[in-house]
């Protein structure tokens, strides 16, 4: 059984990280992490440069981060009732 709240946190915090741990889409969730890591480090950069951007770019990957958690925790509900039924 998943824990649908690790799927969902392992996304927000970590985009792909939730899919990995459902063993679903791993491909896609190993490039979202990678990618995830990546923007991370260029979202220190912009940060020094101008915060406004730093803030509408901060507040983008805030959302997308939200509806891939949603998407993992709904997956992980998924795969437990399929494993009930």
């Amino acid at each position: 059984m998943k824990r649908p709240i690790l799927a969902a946190l392992g996304n927000f915090f970590l985009m792909g990280l939730g899919y990995v741990y459902n063993r679903q889409k791993i491909l896609i969730g190993s490039l979202l992490t990678i990618g995830a890591i990546s923007l991370t480090v260029v979202e220190f950069q912009v940060k020094e440069l101008d915060a406004n951007v730093y803030a509408l770019m901060f507040g983008t990957v805030f959302l997308i981060n939200t509806a891939l958690a949603i998407d993992a925790f709904k997956e992980a509900q998924n795969l437990n009732q399929q494993l009930t039924s």
